[in-house]
């Protein structure tokens, strides 16, 4: 039999090296012929936009420049699979397709979306006795997915916000005046990367403040936090996550908040570090700057965290293990045996049980609204470690394109 292997959602550092995963593993099986890639995601599957990647990826060097390669190397897509009862003739499409290709698997690396998309069709293939087996394996530097102790991707996001927070608390620290800088971080609902840079507080003492989305937000409270802060310290240095919901007027109706939203309807946010900055220079009127990390926190592969890399290889060979031994309507998962020593399993879950489900940051981590405690640092800081390798050429990093 082929196999397809597709991405979907926001790309990460790692992802590519869960494709490389994938495509490593299905060749050393001997029931599998082809290693098909999707392009666009499943839009890639029904409009049959195929490329054999053994005709990309000939040789080991190719496939460890891959895992170096930012970006999903395959292409993306934000597309919802209708439900079968609102437009059966999709999934007739995708199962013909998968005929003509002689598909014995579909592999799909994405986040909550994309597992709605397994979790559909895995139920459509079950329904008509079909016995092509459909695997979620999860991404998102989010680490919002359910299911599994974190996600690929998410190692890689955390270790570039940590060095890139820590760089500009070294900048900001040579000044004796005092000075406030708010750092925006990505985070719709689940602040995990806001999170995670409490590592950062027994090196550098900062961020002193730490906002995330799941706690209630008052820009008064803010304000108060930020001048207690601004009384035995220089510089305050403010993580905050960009999905921090603030019902001051000023930032609801003030431009901040975009109205636009995503092909599944989820509202685009941006904009609460630079309203923040603006308060904190009109009520306080210290020196004060935002930064936006924006999707360099997903890109930054010159700086990827060796333990996301080498982990998104293995469970992306490890989908192909479990597709071979019958499994299917399942999303692989990572179990977490030990933090110190760090030691983890990868196994997998149901799909009907975690699809659409977001994973929070534990309420017993934050404190006072304003700071993660220090014991979750144990969580985090496995998934930073170790330098990944990378290519260059004149320069540059030398990435693969397919």
């Amino acid at each position: 039999m082929n196999v397809i292997v597709a991405q979907s959602g926001g790309p990460t550092a790692a992802i590519n090296a869960t494709l490389a995963g994938v495509f490593t593993e299905a060749l050393s099986q001997e029931h599998i012929d082809k290693v098909y890639g999707a392009r666009f995601g499943i839009k890639g599957v029904f409009e049959e936009d195929f490329v054999d990647l053994s005709n990309v990826l000939k040789t080991g060097e190719d496939i460890r420049i891959l895992c170096a390669t930012p970006s999903a190397a395959l292409g993306s897509c934000r597309f919802r699979l209708p439900d079968y009862s609102e437009n059966p003739l999709i999934y007739e499409d995708i199962r013909d397709v998968f005929a003509k290709y002689n598909i014995g698997a579909f592999f799909y690396i994405g986040g909550n979306d994309s597992m709605d998309t397994v979790s559909k069709l895995s139920r459509y293939f079950s329904l008509i006795g079909s016995d092509v087996r459909i695997i979620g394996i999860p991404k998102t530097i989010d680490n919002d997915l359910a299911g599994t102790d974190h996600t690929p991707g998410f190692g890689s996001a955390a270790k570039f916000v940590n060095v890139s927070v820590g760089e500009i608390a070294r900048d900001t620290s040579v000044y004796n005046t005092k000075s406030v800088v708010i750092v925006e971080i990505m985070g719709r609902h689940a602040g995990w990367l806001t999170a995670s840079t409490c590592i950062l507080q027994s090196v550098y003492g900062a961020p002193q403040l730490i906002y995330l989305p799941e706690s209630p937000f008052d820009i008064e409270v803010f304000l108060n936090d930020v001048n207690e802060q601004l009384k035995h310290e220089n510089s305050v240095i403010v993580a905050v996550s960009e999905g921090v919901e603030c019902a001051a007027p000023e930032y609801v109706d003030g431009g901040f908040t975009p109205e636009t939203v995503d092909a599944f309807g989820h509202k685009y946010v941006s904009g609460i570090g630079k309203f923040l900055e603006k308060t904190v220079k009109a009520k306080i009127g210290c020196k004060v700057r935002s930064v936006e990390l924006n999707v360099s926190q997903r890109c930054a592969s010159h700086i990827a965290s060796k333990t996301d890399i080498d982990e998104s290889l293995s469970i992306g060979a490890a989908a192909v293990r479990a597709a071979m031994a019958g499994q299917t309507g399942v999303m692989m998962a990572f179990v977490r045996k030990g933090d110190s020593p760090y030691i983890v399993d990868i196994g997998f879950v149901d799909i009907q049980g975690i699809a659409n489900v977001e994973k929070k940051v534990p309420s017993d981590w934050i404190v006072h609204g304003n700071c993660v405690k220090s014991s979750a640092t144990a969580y985090f800081s496995p998934l930073i470690r170790g330098e990944a390798e990378n290519f260059y050429e004149n320069g540059l990093p030398k990435y693969i394109i397919i």
